[in-house]
């Protein structure tokens, strides 16, 4: 971004950005970040700078709209569309920055910051949505847009300008639109809260055990260490051993845990989070979210919050979507079954009489798992050092794009966890990336990617580089040995690295449709296609050393984690789709209806026949995808983007070259395009073709691989 657009100085602080003392000159984000790139010079950033800087950023807006809406002139694609997407360059730089901290280094002051902002953010973006004038221009100028001899990409901004005014709420009567920026102000309170809520609950529950309770307990020695340091940092717990929520500690502990009573208890703390009548209870907020979203919807004439979000997305209705999953729901939760008679077999060799409960399945899968394929994450993670899954992820993106990757430590940073990398293309930096592995307290559970700033092409022609953040949740080195993956963790890092490459290679104009702009049931293909290439056996042996040695993974040892590819498939299917058509429940609804917990959950469950033996992948009191993480209504896009990626990848199995130089070409265009194009045209012109289930359901193992299927 080029800030010298913006100001010029202490005089034009005082002029243009309505600086009233010092300490507004002061603040880093009215002055050049004088940093490598125009990274954010986050060293100086204090929470007290974020308050003046949004206002003043909303102040700058709302004087660069007013510009437009005044201009005599008649409209124009420069002079209206273009305009638009160019303002509020401040709002969005202390926006990227606040909200990205504020998801991986919170604290009690960003927390109140963030309550009071959200819904000053809320109002400010419908001032611009409801402007009655200023649709009018843009309205004007999408009714001409075939005449403007415009390029495709401003073809295509205007299309989606116009169309992000109308779902914004800029056609409704007059007379709703009090109640329209009144239940926006509310959502965007609400759905803080919730994820406020979930972290709380995340981090204010442990499993504290003594070094007596934990012989025994079949743990290994790398979980056991990874507890003790847990425990030993801070003075209450030191000497024990702290078992957490975070995933790198509770299904390790789900998993290895021989004593059933500690799983119980364990599995409760975990799937009792925020629930109702709990000190962080979600209920009424999940209550208020669903009948404000329906509310909304029909205003903007729409039956449900399913049929508004889908009308934006490849899926399109409802109906799409149900259907999808419930293709795969029947023969995955069919597998679910088969499995569970197993467990329940070898639970009852164990306890006679039991029955096998939620907290049994993990450990009694583990079990099988070792027994059938002499397979375990002990044999696993030596070869899986998060540093060669790192550098696998790399050198795939170097064979397939020919980028590399150069740490460079004098960087910025906003934590001293997160490393820092330029991309390169031959001598050209084209991306800043930042790797946040490890866990801590002011991070939330899980991983993802996101942008302090993304790729665009300035007003005097020259493109501003991205700069990306993966954030990840894997445990921290112990013992003198480095941080290792199990399998599911490698995986996940080549998927959020896949996200990061959609921003990586982007090549768009205009920020707003560029790298992951694109519809959120297209937005993971980059991202699990990248899945395949850790799992596949030839990238494997590129990548996968033992930690110590530097041999390569043996190829006995590949043939174990093939021929367990399909185990356990049953479940990871049945939670994933259960919790997709929990979302798509909440949000078909089309009356305002009374959310009580766990009533719903469990009806919508039933409905569908999901064995008590299994929950959703994510219970209701701490859904953050869909509450609080703009997943709502379409989290169901992780299956129906599995189908793009399974058949992506297979065109590369089927040319014999997993880095073939042509459907890499092809492929990269995907993700250099952004939303500039309709994303299915994209894809077709990779493939040929729509997709279809096929490829998914048989790496699955939901179809046999040498029958026909109707998938």
């Amino acid at each position: 971004m080029n800030k010298k657009l913006l100001i010029t100085g202490c005089a034009a602080l005082l002029l243009l950005a309505g600086c009233k003392n010092k300490n507004d000159m002061d603040n880093p984000f009215f002055s050049e970040w004088n940093t490598p790139y125009n990274i954010p010079a986050f060293e100086k950033i204090k929470a007290e700078h974020y308050m003046p800087a949004f206002e003043e950023g909303m102040r700058r807006q709302k004087a660069e709209i007013d510009s437009i809406v005044n201009n005599q002139d008649e409209p124009t694609f420069a002079n209206t569309v273009e305009a638009l997407e160019r303002s509020g360059a401040l709002l969005n730089e202390v926006s990227s920055v606040f909200f990205n901290l504020y998801e991986s280094n919170n604290s009690d002051e960003l927390k109140k910051i963030a309550e009071k902002v959200s819904p000053m953010l809320s109002a400010h973006g419908d001032d611009i949505m409801l402007n009655d004038k200023l649709f009018a221009r843009i309205k004007s100028v999408y009714e001409q847009r075939d005449k403007l001899g415009l390029n495709d990409e401003q073809l295509r901004l205007v299309e989606e300008t116009y169309k992000s005014f109308v779902r914004n709420g800029a056609n409704i009567p007059v007379e709703k639109q009090a109640r329209f920026r009144e239940i926006n102000s509310f959502l965007s309170s609400l759905t803080l809260r919730f994820g406020d809520n979930v972290l709380k609950a995340t981090n204010s529950s442990q499993l504290i055990l003594t070094k007596d309770q934990v012989n025994g307990l079949c743990l290994t020695d790398g979980q056991l260490a990874a507890a003790k340091e847990a425990g030993d940092a801070a003075d209450s717990t030191k000497g024990k051993y702290v078992f957490t929520l975070h995933m790198p500690s509770w299904e390790p502990f789900m998993q290895n845990c021989n004593n059933r009573e500690l799983r119980e208890e364990m599995w409760h703390k975990y799937a009792d989070r925020c629930a109702p009548g709990t000190k962080y209870d979600n209920s009424v907020l999940i209550d208020s979210i669903v009948n404000l979203r329906l509310e909304r919807a029909q205003i903007l004439g729409f039956e449900s919050h399913a049929a508004y979000t889908l009308d934006d997305c490849l899926a399109k209705t409802p109906q799409a979507v149900y259907k999808c999953l419930m293709d795969i729901w029947t023969p995955a939760l069919k597998k679910a079954k088969e499995e569970c008679a197993e467990y329940q077999k070898m639970l009852e060799n164990d306890i006679p009489g039991a029955k096998l409960q939620p907290w049994d399945w993990r450990y009694y899968c583990e079990k099988l798992r070792t027994e059938r394929y002499n397979l375990d994450d002990n044999q696993i993670r030596p070869y899986f050092s998060l540093e060669n899954v790192k550098q696998g992820a790399f050198d795939v993106a170097n064979k397939l794009y020919g980028i590399t990757f150069r740490e460079n430590k004098e960087l910025p940073k906003y934590d001293p966890d997160a490393i820092s990398y330029e991309v390169l293309e031959g001598d050209n930096v084209i991306a800043i990336l930042y790797m946040d592995f490890h866990p801590r307290k002011s991070k939330r559970s899980g991983a993802w990617m996101t942008n302090f700033r993304e790729q665009y092409v300035d007003a005097e022609g020259n493109n501003v580089i991205p700069i990306i953040s993966m954030v990840c949740n894997f445990s921290k080195p112990t013992d003198g040995k480095p941080a290792l993956l199990n399998f599911d963790e490698s995986e996940t890092l080549f998927h959020e690295f896949g996200h990061c490459l959609h921003s990586i290679l982007s090549r768009c104009h205009y920020r707003s449709l560029s790298g992951t702009n694109v519809p959120r049931d297209f937005v993971e293909l980059p991202s699990q296609v990248m899945e395949n290439w850790c799992r596949h056996p030839q990238v494997m042996k590129e990548y996968a050393r033992h930690y110590k040695t530097g041999e390569a993974i043996p190829d006995s040892l590949i043939a174990k984690i093939e021929a367990a590819a399909t185990y356990g498939q049953g479940f990871i299917n049945t939670e994933l789709l259960a919790a997709s058509l929990l979302d798509m429940d909440y949000h078909s609804i089309t009356e305002p209806t009374k959310i009580t917990l766990p009533d719903f959950e469990d009806k919508a469950m039933a409905k569908i026949g999901l064995i008590p033996e299994i929950i959703s992948r994510y219970k209701s009191p701490y859904f953050q995808h869909i509450f609080s993480g703009g997943y709502s209504a379409g989290y169901y896009s992780y299956t129906w983007t599995a189908i793009l990626d399974a058949d992506a990848f297979e065109a590369f199995r089927e040319s014999g070259d997993l880095y073939n130089p042509v459907l890499a070409k092809k492929f990269r265009n995907i993700l250099s395009h952004g939303n500039t194009v309709e994303p299915m045209k994209l894809y077709i012109e990779f493939r040929g073709q729509e997709p279809t289930p096929k490829a998914l359901m048989r790496n699955r193992g939901l179809i046999k691989k040498n029958i026909e299927s109707p998938y």
